[in-house]
C-alpha cells in the first residue's frame, strides 16, 4: 500500500534546476515585503526609484534595513555614488504606482514622473521619498556585500545594508501611540509572476513571547 502512494516532496537540487512550471524558491520565501527604494545619482540630477522584493529589517539599535540587487542595478549605482537611499511603504493604493516603477528603462528617466507619484523632500539625506506613501525611512548605507556561493564564487547579487537615520510615519496609523500594521494596507510579493498579498485586520492574531 505504502509503495503505491505518491512521492510526500518534490526534491531538487537548484543547482540542477527544478523541474518545475515556475522557480518556487520566491513562493516558499514569501510573501515578502518590498523595497521600494529611492535614490539619486552622484551628480543629483537623476532620481530613481524601484522596487526590490529582496528587503527586510537586519538590526534593531540601530535600525538597519537592506535590499539585495540581482544585478548592478541604477538604485545600487547610485547608492554606492552617493551612501544614500530611502525606503518607502507600498500598499495596496499604491500597487499600480509601484509596478510601473519596476520598468527596466534608461537611468535618466524619473521614476517618479512615470509612475504619477510626488517626490517629498527628505530631511537627513539627498534621495527624495514618495509622499503619497504613508512610512517612509531615510537611510545611509552601512554595507555593500557581493554576495557568493557555497564555493565561494562571486555572483550576480549585492546586498545593500543601511542605517536608518530618520522615520517618517503618517499619524493615523498610529493607536494610542502604537504603530498599526494593518491599517496601512501594506502588500507583500508572493511567488510565481505576478502574486501579491495584502495585510488586513482580518488576519491577524496575536501570540505573547514565553516568560
Amino acid at each position: 500500500m505504502a509503495d503505491t502512494l505518491p512521492p510526500r516532496f518534490h526534491s531538487y537540487h537548484p543547482a540542477d534546476g527544478h523541474r518545475l512550471p515556475h522557480d518556487p524558491f520566491n513562493a516558499i520565501i514569501g510573501p515578502r515585503p518590498i523595497g521600494w527604494i529611492s535614490s539619486r545619482d552622484a551628480e543629483g540630477g537623476n532620481v530613481n526609484l524601484a522596487p526590490y522584493s529582496f528587503f527586510n529589517a537586519f538590526n534593531y539599535t540601530p535600525p538597519i534595513i537592506g535590499f539585495s540587487s540581482q544585478g548592478r542595478k541604477d538604485s545600487l549605482r547610485n547608492i554606492e555614488a552617493t551612501g544614500e537611499f530611502v525606503w518607502n511603504l507600498a500598499t495596496f493604493d499604491l500597487a499600480q504606482a509601484m509596478n510601473e516603477s519596476c520598468r527596466a528603462v534608461a537611468p535618466e528617466v524619473d521614476e517618479f514622473v512615470m509612475a504619477g507619484l510626488t517626490p517629498l523632500a527628505s530631511e537627513q539625506v539627498a534621495p527624495p521619498r514618495v509622499a503619497q506613501s504613508p512610512v517612509s525611512m531615510e537611510c545611509r548605507c552601512t554595507q555593500i556585500v557581493r554576495l557568493r556561493d557555497a564555493a565561494g564564487n562571486d555572483t550576480n547579487g549585492w546586498l545593500v545594508l543601511g542605517e536608518v537615520v530618520a522615520v517618517h510615519i503618517d499619524t493615523r496609523l498610529l493607536v494610542d501611540g502604537i504603530y498599526d500594521t494593518a491599517a496601512s494596507d501594506t502588500i507583500l510579493r508572493g511567488g510565481g509572476p505576478a502574486d501579491y498579498f495584502r495585510i488586513t485586520a482580518d488576519q491577524r492574531f496575536r501570540m505573547l513571547r514565553p516568560a
